[in-house]
């Protein structure tokens, strides 16, 4: 079983879709628009992104996050360095031996976590 699909609601569809296809890979113009308002942005390994539009969304609550992996520390520090660059709001930042990690702000108040870390090996997770 794999995690493969997302629904945040939005208050503006198009510019959360711009921010997710500028810095997290989701495929420039290819979208699914549904009739309730929903539209599915898809990233290059098949996650689905459902962005369904809320006026009225309100105030996300703090631990509440989502991250995506990066292949090393770089990648993470290049990627930290081009959203802050553009004035995207870091809220946290990590840079230990074991973890590099940033967390931004994306147009609506949602966390998301950029990092890398080490693979870990050990006993396979419970249900694996």
């Amino acid at each position: 079983m794999r995690f493969r699909h997302l629904g945040l609601p939005v208050r503006d569809r198009e510019l959360s879709r711009a921010f997710y296809e500028k810095y997290f890979g989701f495929a420039e113009g290819v979208a699914t628009e549904y009739p309730d308002g929903t539209l599915i942005i898809r990233s290059a390994d098949g996650f689905d992104l459902a962005l369904h539009p809320d006026p009225e969304h309100g105030e996300v609550p703090e631990f509440l996050h989502f991250g995506f992996a990066r292949d090393s520390r770089a990648e993470v520090g290049e990627l930290l360095e081009r959203v802050r660059g553009d004035g995207v709001e870091i809220v946290e930042e990590w840079d230990e031996p074991g973890l590099a990690s940033f967390k931004c702000l994306d147009p609506d108040g949602y966390r998301v976590e950029v990092y890398w870390e080490p693979l870990q090996e050990g006993p396979p997770l419970a249900g694996s």
